[in-house]
């Protein structure tokens, strides 16, 4: 049986088991639409290898650390780490601008038009999509008090007294929720740079 033909659930874990070429083949097989996707993210060749690699440096490392547990969906999991690096990404060199070394100097690389990028406004809206979709994921009662806090801006009082509990209920069900997001977080394999 020819090794372009295995699934990638069975690449995956011959790989686990230490066969090199596994891996090798997995990158073959979906090099183009990975790289495809983040280039269609970052427009840029060079920082397109840099994630690129970076993304599969954490595939490796997640891998040989025995923490994947995708089910066969490896495409899917791979794409989602390599979005997350392409976050970081923006989110880094929004914080940190980046200049060419160039002789010549052009004051339009150091001054902004106070308008942030359409890549930091897609960005930013993507994040806030992908924590609405975690926060489903809470148990009912959590959710509800976690919405409440963060999106309606409400006390812990009021909170109490729009659920008919006590105020540390509300609190213990708040901390519960912060706890459970970060599982939810860790579980889809999603980087939030502090």
């Amino acid at each position: 049986m020819l090794m372009e033909n295995v699934k990638d659930s069975v690449l995956v874990r011959q790989y686990i088991e230490g066969d090199e070429g596994s891996l090798e083949i997995l990158i073959r097989r979906h090099k183009q639409r990975i790289y495809s996707f983040i280039f269609s993210k970052v427009m840029d060749r060079d920082i397109t290898e840099d994630v690129f690699q970076d993304t599969f440096i954490k595939v490796i490392k997640t891998l040989k650390r025995g923490k994947y547990n995708e089910e066969g969906k490896f495409l899917p999991w791979v794409m989602r780490i390599a979005h997350n690096l392409v976050i970081d990404h923006f989110r880094r060199n929004k914080r940190m601008p980046k200049f060419q070394s160039r002789n010549d100097f052009d004051i339009f690389d150091v001054i902004s038009d106070g308008e942030e990028s359409m890549e930091y406004e897609m960005i930013t809206s993507q994040l806030h999509d992908d924590v609405k979709r975690l926060v489903e994921e809470l148990p009912e009662d959590q959710k509800e008090v976690l919405v409440m806090r963060i999106y309606k801006e409400m006390s812990f009082k009021e909170i109490a007294a729009a659920t008919d509990v006590s105020i540390n209920t509300a609190l213990g069900r708040m901390r519960y929720a912060l706890i459970n997001l970060r599982k939810v977080i860790d579980k889809h394999n999603i980087v939030l740079t502090r």
